[in-house]
């Protein structure tokens, strides 16, 4: 019997790793993650969603990047279980439409991040996101203004965001030689 179980659950692993790989969002969808149209979630969601995925909603124009991680519980409840063995702390994660979430970010319980916001590579987002904000840090703190965030990457555009895969590629490559010459 003990030895069935252990099939089912290298079987079981395998297969979730496999999904995660292969369909992304479907994996996501799969654990319970509310998602809304246009979500894109950039590298393995496996580690990504803790130990509660459904208690995470992702709503339209989404785009999370690799390694980051949405955590929906505070372990740290387990070193008091022995005195209060009830305690218990999870809370839902929403992030709302058109959301950035930079590299290596971590979502942590009870945040909601607001409509048109970016979150900036390895920051720990502890608290609710306004609407049109730029956060980031350890942890998060208001940068600018989404708005702001917008002139300056028009100031700085290379007028390549149209082009896709290869021509991109060349494109970017050209540039950069040009650059440097």
């Amino acid at each position: 019997m003990k030895i069935l179980k252990l099939v089912k659950k290298i079987l079981t692993v395998s297969f979730s790793k496999t999904y995660a790989l292969l369909d992304h969002e479907g994996y996501a969808r799969w654990r319970g993650v509310k998602m809304g149209k246009n979500v894109h979630i950039y590298g393995n969601p496996y580690n990504m969603l803790s130990t509660e995925p459904w208690c995470i909603t992702l709503g339209d124009n989404v785009y999370i990047t690799k390694e980051v991680l949405f955590v929906n519980h505070d372990g740290g409840t387990l070193l008091f279980r022995d005195k209060i063995p009830t305690l218990e702390y999870t809370a839902p994660i929403t992030i709302k439409n058109d959301v950035y979430i930079g590299v290596r970010s971590i979502i942590m319980p009870g945040v909601t991040i607001g409509n048109n916001c970016v979150i900036a590579a390895g920051s720990v987002v502890t608290k609710d996101v306004p609407d049109n904000s730029v956060v980031g840090g350890v942890p998060a703190r208001f940068i600018k203004s989404t708005d702001d965030y917008l002139e300056g990457l028009k100031n700085k555009s290379l007028g390549l965001g149209d082009l896709k895969g290869k021509v991109k590629d060349d494109a970017l490559k050209e540039y950069f030689l040009r650059q440097n010459n």
